[in-house]
């Protein structure tokens, strides 16, 4: 039976130590036990981590040293795009030179001359860019070469990357993004399909989306007050009539990248086959003619399609049949008519089917 006196007396030396050492350890385990249980209910721990090593990766390749960033700036940093993996140049854009030369004007000469326009406001480059127009027609191949020429740091920014369960986190996210950029500077913050990201808000809007967005415009306007910051965000999307009317205030300068005339679909066309095997008695006007309507990325596909005519007629050839150079045929003309009605077929079926959904509707 322990008396009272033995609470009412001092604590020897020894005692008071051994308090603090079991207090030490019952401090630890609890600490480490409710870390390790937190990790555990946390699905998204694992992502979390390998996108931490990648953006450390890419921030040495990038050649980015003696920055600091915060966990929710690594985040973001994982999508950063390695310059010397961007291999688009505007060699590699056709029938677009209208929309190229505004962008060398507006954009890339006041960030790689910033000392020419330094002590004017007027002639800073944009805060927002807005790339708007059909799908396939080069929008996302535009921003990327911008970035290349003009030696930007390429955040390609995932809507999706700044939401999380957590309340309150995906501020701090969205605020990681801007902060990053701008420590990056110059640098281009990138945001494919725009209008699923920053739609027209209602007030059917969950509040964290709504939050989330003010929070995103808000941190945007901060670019304005500083006119020496370099960071632009650009935008892509086909439906621009969905855009928030806030979000176009914020993205003055615009290009409509529309579906290629005749001789922009010569030029993409002489780009796409330029060093492929094509017979040279091929006639691409012939082909532009006959492709009105069509993407860039339709004449590409359609390209693709005529080739494998040329693959599958070696694929099928008979053993029996004795060839002096085992080689595939160069792409003919009949090829790329073939093709174009099977891309022809393929664009009609499917707006059918659009337009059946339409009627049941």
């Amino acid at each position: 039976m322990v008396h009272a006196e033995a609470f009412s007396r001092p604590l020897s030396r020894n005692e008071v130590v051994g308090l603090i050492f079991r207090l030490t350890i019952f401090g630890a385990v609890t600490y480490f036990t409710i870390k390790w249980m937190v990790d555990a209910i946390d699905p998204t721990r694992k992502q979390k981590v390998e996108a931490q090593k990648q953006a450390e990766k890419l921030m040495k390749q990038i050649g980015v040293k003696n920055v600091k960033l915060s966990e929710y700036e690594m985040s973001i940093a994982a999508h950063l795009v390695d310059p010397l993996n961007m291999h688009v140049t505007w060699s590699d854009i056709a029938g677009l030179d209208d929309v190229i030369t505004d962008l060398k004007d507006t954009v890339i000469l006041p960030i790689k001359k910033k000392h020419l326009f330094e002590n004017s406001r007027l002639l800073q480059p944009p805060k927002g860019v807005l790339l708007y127009g059909p799908p396939g027609c080069g929008k996302t191949l535009i921003a990327k070469a911008t970035a290349k020429e003009a030696g930007c740091r390429f955040i390609n920014l995932q809507p999706s990357t700044l939401t999380d369960k957590w309340y309150g986190e995906s501020q701090k996210l969205a605020a990681a993004v801007f902060s990053l950029a701008i420590k990056l500077q110059p640098s281009i913050i990138f945001i494919d399909e725009i209008d699923s990201f920053l739609r027209n808000r209602s007030s059917s809007d969950h509040e964290a989306t709504a939050m989330m967005k003010a929070q995103f415009m808000s941190l945007w306007d901060g670019l304005d007050t500083d006119h020496s910051c370099q960071v632009i965000v650009m935008g892509a999307t086909n439906r621009p009539q969905d855009l928030d009317s806030a979000i176009m205030r914020r993205m003055p300068t615009r290009f409509h990248i529309n579906q290629p005339a005749l001789k922009q679909r010569e030029a993409i066309l002489k780009l796409i086959l330029k060093n492929e095997n094509v017979d040279r008695h091929v006639d691409l006007l012939e082909v532009a003619q006959e492709t009105d309507g069509f993407s860039g990325s339709d004449l590409k596909e359609m390209c693709r399609d005529a080739a494998l005519l040329c693959v599958r007629e070696y694929v099928n050839s008979t053993a029996e049949e004795s060839h002096d150079e085992d080689e595939i045929r160069p792409v003919q003309q009949q090829d790329l008519h073939r093709a174009i009605e099977k891309m022809k077929k393929s664009k009609d079926a499917a707006f059918q089917n659009v337009l059946t959904h339409v009627c049941l509707d």
